[in-house]
Protein backbone atom coordinates (compact mmCIF):
# COMPACT_ATOMS: atom_id res chain seq x y z
CA UNK A 1 0.00 0.00 0.00
CA UNK A 2 1.32 3.43 -0.92
CA UNK A 3 0.61 6.88 0.45
CA UNK A 4 0.69 9.96 -1.70
CA UNK A 5 3.04 12.43 0.03
CA UNK A 6 3.76 15.66 -1.86
CA UNK A 7 4.40 14.64 -5.46
CA UNK A 8 5.80 11.16 -4.85
CA UNK A 9 4.52 7.73 -3.92
CA UNK A 10 6.12 6.78 -0.61
CA UNK A 11 5.77 3.84 1.80
CA UNK A 12 3.00 3.80 4.38
CA UNK A 13 4.02 4.96 7.84
CA UNK A 14 5.26 2.19 10.16
CA UNK A 15 6.17 4.35 13.17
CA UNK A 16 3.20 4.63 15.54
CA UNK A 17 5.00 4.96 18.88
CA UNK A 18 8.58 5.74 20.01
CA UNK A 19 9.44 2.04 20.35
CA UNK A 20 8.80 1.63 16.60
CA UNK A 21 11.88 3.69 15.82
CA UNK A 22 14.16 0.70 16.36
CA UNK A 23 15.76 -0.28 13.07
CA UNK A 24 14.18 2.64 11.22
CA UNK A 25 15.69 5.52 9.26
CA UNK A 26 15.39 8.70 11.34
CA UNK A 27 15.88 12.22 10.01
CA UNK A 28 17.38 14.86 12.32
CA UNK A 29 19.02 18.24 12.15
CA UNK A 30 22.77 17.94 12.67
CA UNK A 31 24.02 18.33 16.27
CA UNK A 32 20.54 18.95 17.71
CA UNK A 33 19.01 17.13 20.67
CA UNK A 34 17.09 15.02 18.18
CA UNK A 35 20.43 13.94 16.72
CA UNK A 36 21.62 12.84 20.18
CA UNK A 37 18.46 10.88 20.98
CA UNK A 38 18.20 9.27 17.54
CA UNK A 39 21.80 8.10 17.73
CA UNK A 40 20.88 6.06 20.82
CA UNK A 41 17.97 4.27 19.11
CA UNK A 42 18.83 0.59 18.61
CA UNK A 43 19.55 -0.28 15.00
CA UNK A 44 18.51 3.14 13.69
CA UNK A 45 19.97 4.63 10.54
CA UNK A 46 20.29 8.32 11.44
CA UNK A 47 20.20 10.70 8.46
CA UNK A 48 21.53 14.15 9.39
CA UNK A 49 20.49 17.37 7.65
CA UNK A 50 21.71 20.93 7.99
CA UNK A 51 18.13 22.14 8.47
CA UNK A 52 15.13 20.61 10.19
CA UNK A 53 13.09 21.65 7.16
CA UNK A 54 15.24 19.44 4.92
CA UNK A 55 14.66 16.48 7.22
CA UNK A 56 10.92 17.07 6.97
CA UNK A 57 11.08 17.17 3.17
CA UNK A 58 12.98 13.87 3.22
CA UNK A 59 10.20 12.39 5.33
CA UNK A 60 7.56 13.50 2.83
CA UNK A 61 9.61 11.98 0.01
CA UNK A 62 9.91 8.64 1.82
CA UNK A 63 13.68 8.91 2.30
CA UNK A 64 13.33 8.63 6.09
CA UNK A 65 10.72 6.90 8.24
CA UNK A 66 10.42 9.62 10.88
CA UNK A 67 11.88 12.93 12.00
CA UNK A 68 12.84 13.72 15.59
CA UNK A 69 12.50 17.40 16.48
CA UNK A 70 11.52 19.89 19.20
CA UNK A 71 7.75 20.11 19.64
CA UNK A 72 7.06 23.73 18.66
CA UNK A 73 9.06 23.70 15.39
CA UNK A 74 7.43 20.34 14.68
CA UNK A 75 3.99 21.93 15.03
CA UNK A 76 4.98 24.61 12.51
CA UNK A 77 6.02 21.99 9.95
CA UNK A 78 2.88 19.91 10.47
CA UNK A 79 0.71 22.99 9.93
CA UNK A 80 2.54 23.59 6.65
CA UNK A 81 2.35 20.00 5.41
CA UNK A 82 -1.03 18.33 5.88
CA UNK A 83 0.37 14.90 5.02
CA UNK A 84 2.44 14.84 8.22
CA UNK A 85 1.50 14.37 11.86
CA UNK A 86 3.14 14.26 15.30
CA UNK A 87 2.91 11.15 17.43
CA UNK A 88 0.91 11.74 20.60
CA UNK A 89 3.57 10.23 22.84
CA UNK A 90 6.64 12.52 23.11
CA UNK A 91 10.09 10.98 22.99
CA UNK A 92 11.61 13.04 25.84
CA UNK A 93 11.31 16.23 27.86
CA UNK A 94 14.02 18.87 27.64
CA UNK A 95 15.07 22.17 29.20
CA UNK A 96 16.40 25.15 27.22
CA UNK A 97 19.22 27.38 28.40
CA UNK A 98 21.48 30.19 27.17
CA UNK A 99 25.05 29.02 26.41
CA UNK A 100 27.81 31.20 27.88
CA UNK A 101 31.59 30.76 27.86
CA UNK A 102 33.13 28.75 30.68
CA UNK A 103 35.21 31.71 31.88
CA UNK A 104 32.45 34.30 31.51
CA UNK A 105 30.93 33.76 34.94
CA UNK A 106 30.11 37.43 35.44
CA UNK A 107 27.91 37.53 32.32
CA UNK A 108 26.28 34.24 33.32
CA UNK A 109 25.40 35.64 36.73
CA UNK A 110 23.89 38.77 35.19
CA UNK A 111 21.85 36.76 32.69
CA UNK A 112 20.49 34.52 35.45
CA UNK A 113 19.50 37.57 37.51
CA UNK A 114 17.74 39.09 34.49
CA UNK A 115 15.96 35.81 33.77
CA UNK A 116 14.73 35.58 37.36
CA UNK A 117 13.28 39.08 37.13
CA UNK A 118 11.65 38.46 33.74
CA UNK A 119 10.10 35.26 35.03
CA UNK A 120 8.74 36.92 38.17
CA UNK A 121 7.22 39.89 36.34
CA UNK A 122 5.62 37.66 33.70
CA UNK A 123 7.45 39.02 30.66
CA UNK A 124 8.82 35.64 29.55
CA UNK A 125 5.37 34.09 29.89
CA UNK A 126 3.83 36.88 27.81
CA UNK A 127 6.47 36.49 25.10
CA UNK A 128 6.05 32.74 24.80
CA UNK A 129 2.25 32.82 24.99
CA UNK A 130 2.11 35.48 22.29
CA UNK A 131 4.20 33.42 19.88
CA UNK A 132 2.71 30.03 20.68
CA UNK A 133 -0.94 30.94 21.12
CA UNK A 134 -1.52 34.20 19.30
CA UNK A 135 0.65 33.53 16.28
CA UNK A 136 2.94 36.56 16.36
CA UNK A 137 5.44 36.47 13.53
CA UNK A 138 7.61 39.53 14.03
CA UNK A 139 7.81 40.47 17.71
CA UNK A 140 6.04 40.02 21.02
CA UNK A 141 8.33 42.38 22.94
CA UNK A 142 8.68 46.12 22.52
CA UNK A 143 12.24 46.90 23.56
CA UNK A 144 15.82 47.56 22.46
CA UNK A 145 14.81 51.05 21.41
CA UNK A 146 17.74 52.90 22.95
CA UNK A 147 20.69 54.51 21.24
CA UNK A 148 23.28 54.34 24.03
CA UNK A 149 23.90 51.26 26.18
CA UNK A 150 26.24 51.48 29.15
CA UNK A 151 26.83 47.71 29.09
CA UNK A 152 28.01 47.73 25.48
CA UNK A 153 27.00 45.09 22.90
CA UNK A 154 26.11 41.45 23.47
CA UNK A 155 26.70 39.24 20.42
CA UNK A 156 24.29 36.33 20.20
CA UNK A 157 24.65 33.54 17.66
CA UNK A 158 21.64 31.51 16.65
CA UNK A 159 20.41 29.26 13.88
CA UNK A 160 17.32 30.89 12.38
CA UNK A 161 15.76 27.58 11.33
CA UNK A 162 13.58 26.85 14.40
CA UNK A 163 10.29 28.71 14.14
CA UNK A 164 8.78 29.93 16.39
CA UNK A 165 11.98 30.14 18.46
CA UNK A 166 13.96 31.80 15.69
CA UNK A 167 13.37 32.33 12.00
CA UNK A 168 14.36 34.84 9.35
CA UNK A 169 12.01 37.29 7.63
CA UNK A 170 12.35 38.13 3.94
CA UNK A 171 14.38 41.22 4.78
CA UNK A 172 16.90 39.20 6.79
CA UNK A 173 15.58 40.19 10.21
CA UNK A 174 15.75 37.33 12.72
CA UNK A 175 12.67 37.01 14.92
CA UNK A 176 11.18 34.57 17.40
CA UNK A 177 10.73 33.62 21.04
CA UNK A 178 14.45 33.43 21.77
CA UNK A 179 15.11 36.78 20.13
CA UNK A 180 12.40 38.53 22.17
CA UNK A 181 13.64 36.94 25.39
CA UNK A 182 17.20 38.02 24.67
CA UNK A 183 16.01 41.55 23.86
CA UNK A 184 14.33 41.67 27.25
CA UNK A 185 17.46 40.32 28.97
CA UNK A 186 19.66 42.87 27.21
CA UNK A 187 17.33 45.69 28.26
CA UNK A 188 17.78 44.54 31.85
CA UNK A 189 21.56 44.51 31.38
CA UNK A 190 21.57 47.84 29.50
CA UNK A 191 23.26 46.13 26.55
CA UNK A 192 22.64 46.32 22.82
CA UNK A 193 21.71 42.93 21.35
CA UNK A 194 23.46 41.95 18.14
CA UNK A 195 22.32 38.73 16.44
CA UNK A 196 24.24 36.57 13.98
CA UNK A 197 22.85 33.58 12.08
CA UNK A 198 25.10 30.54 11.74
CA UNK A 199 24.90 26.77 11.38
CA UNK A 200 23.52 24.99 14.43
CA UNK A 201 26.57 22.77 14.80
CA UNK A 202 28.77 25.91 15.02
CA UNK A 203 26.91 27.59 17.88
CA UNK A 204 28.70 26.03 20.85
CA UNK A 205 32.07 26.38 19.13
CA UNK A 206 31.44 30.10 18.53
CA UNK A 207 30.96 30.68 22.25
CA UNK A 208 33.83 28.40 23.23
CA UNK A 209 36.18 30.23 20.85
CA UNK A 210 34.91 33.63 22.09
CA UNK A 211 33.68 34.78 18.69
CA UNK A 212 30.25 35.22 20.30
CA UNK A 213 29.09 36.05 23.82
CA UNK A 214 26.11 33.69 23.95
CA UNK A 215 24.39 31.05 21.85
CA UNK A 216 20.59 30.85 21.95
CA UNK A 217 18.63 28.53 19.68
CA UNK A 218 16.10 26.47 21.64
CA UNK A 219 19.18 24.67 22.90
CA UNK A 220 18.77 21.78 25.31
CA UNK A 221 21.03 21.68 28.34
CA UNK A 222 22.90 18.36 28.27
CA UNK A 223 26.11 16.84 29.59
CA UNK A 224 27.94 16.88 26.25
CA UNK A 225 27.39 20.62 25.75
CA UNK A 226 28.29 21.35 29.38
CA UNK A 227 31.79 20.06 28.64
CA UNK A 228 32.32 23.11 26.43
CA UNK A 229 30.10 25.91 27.78
CA UNK A 230 28.05 26.84 30.82
CA UNK A 231 24.30 27.28 30.62
CA UNK A 232 21.99 29.78 32.22
CA UNK A 233 19.08 28.73 34.35
CA UNK A 234 16.29 27.11 32.33
CA UNK A 235 14.15 29.71 30.57
CA UNK A 236 11.76 27.28 28.88
CA UNK A 237 10.88 23.59 28.79
CA UNK A 238 9.79 21.62 25.74
CA UNK A 239 9.42 18.11 24.37
CA UNK A 240 11.26 16.08 21.77
CA UNK A 241 8.65 14.65 19.42
CA UNK A 242 8.42 12.36 16.40
CA UNK A 243 6.98 13.48 13.06
CA UNK A 244 5.66 10.79 10.71
CA UNK A 245 3.63 10.56 7.54
CA UNK A 246 -0.11 10.22 7.95
CA UNK A 247 -1.77 7.00 6.91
Amino acid sequence: MLLICGCNDVPENTVHKPADLEGKTIGVQLKTTGDVYATDVKGADVQRFNRGYDAVLALRDGKVDAVMLDDEPAKVFVREFEDLTILEEPYADEAYGIAVGKDNTELLSKINAALAKLKSNGIIDRITESWLQEGENESAYDGQNGTDYEGGTLLMVTNAEFPPYESMLDDGTIVGIDIDIMKAICDELDMKLQIKHTAFDSLIASVERKTADVAVAAMTINDERLKHVNFSDTYMTAKQVIIVRKK
